[in-house]
């Protein structure tokens, strides 16, 4: 909906400033990708902004900027509850009070205990404010850093209806279609970093690289394990940066990628990683291409689980079935 005569609802500002979220998601970790909306006095859309890479602006002052005067009397609408403390930038609490809005409308309250109580603050400022909660897909890995302090893992693979990931000669190119492979590429582009262990290099020597029509960006790859990497591994290239931790830890792992402000992972590996990541309970959702294929015989997605009984289980819920070309793609997180 363009800036103007547009008068939305509440939910209607909301869902522009996910979309805006969505445009820049993958570009501001550590910081979450907020998207924000402010409407005039009389409820026209006036600015739309999102936060810009880190030491930039938040999604706020970006569009109390466009919105100018405008905003004086109006209402800002923001996916995330705005920040209350100095970090790298000025809390946006003090921006919105600044451009004298009289009304604040946000997503999700901020879990981080360093920036939570914008809210409050505003309210104490005489500023009224509504929670509208609504999901907002690229916030989902942050809300889950800001909670546990720990990278938020996606288990990504592609198997046939038979749960293989490969042919019993190894050959897997392609178990998916054109069209899922393409769907993760895209994904590569808004997830800080894709992780893989020295057997998935050693046997695929993959890229790990986001490819595609307008590509700006690379996540970080990360290799895990304790092996050497083959000479000449396309991962060591200069198409982006590759980080070896010489560990199968998984808690090590995240460890680490917390510590260089890595906040959403694209598990990637075999069945060896995969199966020490879900043993370790560090799998958030699992995102599966199931293709219209018959094996037989062959690899599975995941080994060494920790399972022995049915009761032990990994229990996940079901958020989404959705078609991707002839695959099926289910998205299911974690149930706990």
């Amino acid at each position: 909906m363009p800036t103007g005569r547009a008068k939305p609802t509440a939910v209607e500002a909301m869902a522009l400033a996910v979309e805006a979220s969505a445009r820049v998601h993958g570009t501001t970790s550590p910081n979450p990708p907020v998207g924000a909306v402010v409407l005039s006095a009389d409820g026209e859309v006036v600015g739309t902004g999102a936060t810009r890479p880190p030491g930039q602006a938040h999604a706020e002052v970006v569009a109390l900027a466009e919105a100018g005067e405008r905003a004086r009397g109006g209402t800002a609408v923001v996916t995330l509850e705005p920040c209350a403390h100095h970090g790298r930038t000025p809390p946006c609490t003090e921006a919105l009070l600044a451009a004298g809005v009289a009304r604040v409308v946000y997503a999700h309250a901020d879990p981080n205990p360093k920036a939570a109580g914008g809210a409050a603050v505003l309210r104490a400022a005489g500023v009224a404010t509504g929670h509208l909660p609504t999901p907002v897909e690229p916030l989902r890995a942050w809300l889950h850093f800001a909670r546990t302090g720990r990278p938020h893992v996606t288990w990504k693979y592609a198997a046939t209806l038979d749960g293989r990931t490969a042919a019993r000669d190894g050959t897997s190119r392609w178990i998916s279609s054109a069209e899922s492979r393409a769907e993760v590429h895209r994904m590569r582009t808004t997830i800080d970093a894709i992780v893989v262990g020295t057997g998935t290099v050693r046997a695929d020597d993959p890229r790990l690289t986001a490819r595609g029509t307008g590509v700006t960006r690379q996540p970080l790859r990360v290799v895990v394990g304790t092996s050497e990497l083959p000479p000449g591994a396309r991962v060591l290239d200069d198409e982006a940066e590759t980080l070896h931790l010489r560990t199968h830890d998984p808690d090590a792992v995240l460890a680490e990628l917390a510590r260089r402000g890595v906040v959403d992972v694209l598990l990637e590996g075999g069945p060896t990683l995969a199966g020490a990541f879900a043993r370790a309970g560090r799998i958030d959702r699992v995102l599966a291409y199931i293709a219209p294929k018959l094996l037989g015989d062959g690899p599975t997605a995941l080994r060494g689980a920790g399972v022995s009984t049915i009761t032990d289980a990994v229990g996940l819920v079901v958020e989404q079935v959705t078609m991707c070309g002839p695959d099926v793609r289910v998205s299911a997180v974690a149930a706990r």
